[in-house]
């Protein structure tokens, strides 16, 4: 029989387990910019960036099947959401709180069933950049709106860090042009916090030597929705040869 003591301590056990896990992951950075929103992250294999609904992307960090479970569920009820009643109702607060927190909370909280080792970023674009929306998910389901910008991180510290530098830097909506060094940057800053829990602050020059070290590695992947297009789809992935440009100026 459980006791209350015996189910907290088991709840602590399970998070710090999953923080363990997450600590290694690979951050990921969100902007709005003018004419859009952007997902910056970092890949070894495999996509990180992904379309959810028309103006839904998501990305993630943690156990890769947990991720793919989590955009599957997504884009489940994105598309039967829009279906049964309309488009408009697929949101981004619907879709993270109504559809998924709930079975990451169930999931953490029964000492019966295997967590999700996952946190996730959503981003909703919208008409207007003040009324674009991002939403970042835990693996306990608890989940934060955050509006301009957000980041996630393999701990606490590392998105504090991302966040105070994104907040440092963008003072004024940028373009896709400006935000994505940006981006960049603080995805090193977020990355080397991670891996330097006590560190106060992380440099702009100690990040972008952690992001050229870990380029030889991994590829940087970005996901846009744009505002105003003439394509049918909202979202596409920057090629490499659109990514260079700002590599080699790191």
């Amino acid at each position: 029989m459980l006791t209350p003591y015996d189910f907290q301590e088991n709840l602590q056990q399970r998070a710090q387990y999953i923080r363990n896990r997450l600590r290694a992951g690979s951050p990921v950075i969100g902007i709005s910019y003018d004419n859009g929103i952007l997902l910056l992250a970092l890949k070894r294999r495999g996509r990180k960036v992904y379309e959810v609904y028309d103006r839904l992307m998501f990305s993630a960090i943690g156990n890769q099947a947990d991720v793919e479970n989590l955009r599957l569920a997504a884009i489940d009820f994105a598309h039967q959401e829009g279906f049964v009643r309309s488009p408009d109702d697929v949101t981004i607060q619907r879709v993270v709180g109504f559809a998924l927190s709930p079975a990451l909370k169930k999931a953490f909280g029964d000492p019966l069933t295997t967590p999700f080792v996952a946190r996730a970023l959503f981003a909703e674009l919208h008409d207007a950049p003040e009324r674009d929306q991002f939403y970042t998910l835990n693996y306990d389901g608890e989940f934060l709106p955050y509006e301009r910008f957000a980041a996630i991180g393999g701990t606490q510290t590392a998105e504090e860090q991302a966040t105070r530098y994104l907040e440092a830097q963008l003072t004024r909506l940028p373009t896709l042009e400006s935000a994505l060094p940006i981006a960049l940057i603080a995805w090193g800053v977020a990355y080397e916090a991670a891996q330097q829990e006590d560190a106060d602050s992380v440099s702009e020059d100690a990040a972008r030597a952690r992001l050229r070290e870990m380029l030889g590695e991994a590829q940087v992947e970005v996901g846009i929705l744009e505002r105003q297009t003439l394509r049918e789809n909202r979202f596409r992935l920057l090629t490499q040869q659109q990514l260079e440009p700002y590599l080699k100026r790191l």
